[in-house]
């Protein structure tokens, strides 16, 4: 999706009939169409492939020749029992990026077991770090163990299409799911190296930085993120509270950690004396790194995020006009092409034949008529 969002022609290969399981994930859907498949794959084409069929297996072999990129997602073993795995693909086309993303990628003792997001959020330690301290184990509320790995394999991509300009030759990514997770737990991973405890689940409170968290204002929560020293001392003079400043137990960022059982009380017992919008503009002023805690609907209607083009919409050929989280990335100069909704099942299937591999009508009838896509 990064890619197609940038400009690139992305083809997706699908089961005939019944199409990527992601279409059936629900409730909610609108007129058949599901709200998460339409999250996660607009700008794409659809082309249903029998992959069972040698026919099938050709045609992709077809599609394989002439395009830059392949991304496939069984598990490991199964593209090479298919005859579509890097080694007999690469003989076809020696340029082209072959990208893998697997639970657990090509290698290891967990190689072959499936991989959700759920279960690599429970492998990778997220769930114990997440939730209040002393609950049971908390997942995070997105699929944190599918996008990781996407993104990681949008750059992946792009770093080896670099290298082609090079070398003139594509190659094989191995990207696991758990991989891209353990990654992105680099903070708790370091703090076990060197304590040897593993890190709790941290709720509100930033572990290592105080006050920095989540807070009660006379109406909502607010999170205040007072990093350093300089803007703690501002802090305490936002809310009127010298005695804070002047306590010898909060006088370090350490300090403050270590007691933040009863800073933080007294934080709050100050903060519901007002309202969030009142402490807001307060701390906004003072430049303390401020923020409510907005909810979806929040988000929705949020100006930053419409200012930045992050709510979207798409026009779904069934569901009609649906709104979608935007692309981040802000390319000076790029045009702005706008979205493409995610496609009907095999919308796509003459186009690109036709396009790709030069076939005519008849011979994609036959094809349908047979089974093939």
């Amino acid at each position: 999706m990064n890619l197609a969002d940038q400009g690139a022609e992305v083809v997706k290969i699908e089961i005939p009939e019944r199409g990527d399981d992601a279409r059936h994930v629900g409730p909610p859907f609108r007129k058949g169409e599901s709200a998460f498949f339409i999250s996660i794959n607009r700008n794409k084409k659809s082309v249903t492939l029998n992959l069972k069929t040698s026919r099938g297996v050709e045609i992709l072999k077809g599609l394989a020749r002439v395009a830059d990129v392949l991304v496939e997602n069984y598990r490991p073993g199964v593209a090479e029992r298919l005859g579509i795995d890097y080694e007999v693909l690469s003989q076809e086309n020696p340029r082209l990026v072959y990208c893998s993303i697997s639970g657990f990628g090509q290698t290891g003792p967990y190689r072959d077991w499936p991989g959700y997001n759920f279960t690599v959020q429970a492998l990778s330690g997220v769930m114990t770090v997440s939730g209040e301290p002393g609950s049971e184990p908390h997942p995070v509320g997105i699929s944190l163990g599918d996008i990781p790995a996407g993104m990681y394999a949008a750059f992946a991509i792009s770093t080896a299409l670099f290298q082609r300009m090079k070398t003139g030759k594509g190659q094989h990514i191995d990207i696991g799911m758990l991989d891209a997770l353990v990654a992105m737990m680099e903070y708790p991973l370091v703090r076990y190296a060197m304590t040897g405890v593993c890190p709790p689940a941290i709720g509100q409170y930033n572990p290592a930085i105080t006050p920095f968290g989540v807070f009660e204002a006379a109406d909502t929560s607010i999170v205040i993120a007072a990093g350093n020293n300089k803007l703690w001392k501002i802090l305490c003079e936002v809310i009127e509270r010298h005695d804070l400043l002047e306590d010898p137990k909060y006088e370090t960022n350490p300090l403050r950690t270590e007691n933040q059982d009863e800073l933080h009380p007294e934080i709050t017992k100050t903060l519901k004396e007002k309202s969030s919008e009142e402490w807001l503009t307060r701390f906004v002023e003072a430049g303390i790194p401020v923020a409510r805690v907005n909810t979806v609907a929040d988000v929705f209607h949020d100006p930053q995020v419409r200012a930045r083009g992050m709510v979207q919409s798409v026009q779904q050929r069934q569901a009609g006009e649906v709104a979608i989280a935007g692309n981040p990335v802000k390319l000076e100069g790029s045009t702005d092409r706008g979205f493409k909704p995610a496609p009907q099942l095999g919308e796509h299937t003459e186009g690109v034949l036709a396009d790709w591999l030069e076939l005519t009508a008849g011979e994609i009838e036959k094809l349908r008529s047979d089974g093939v896509v």
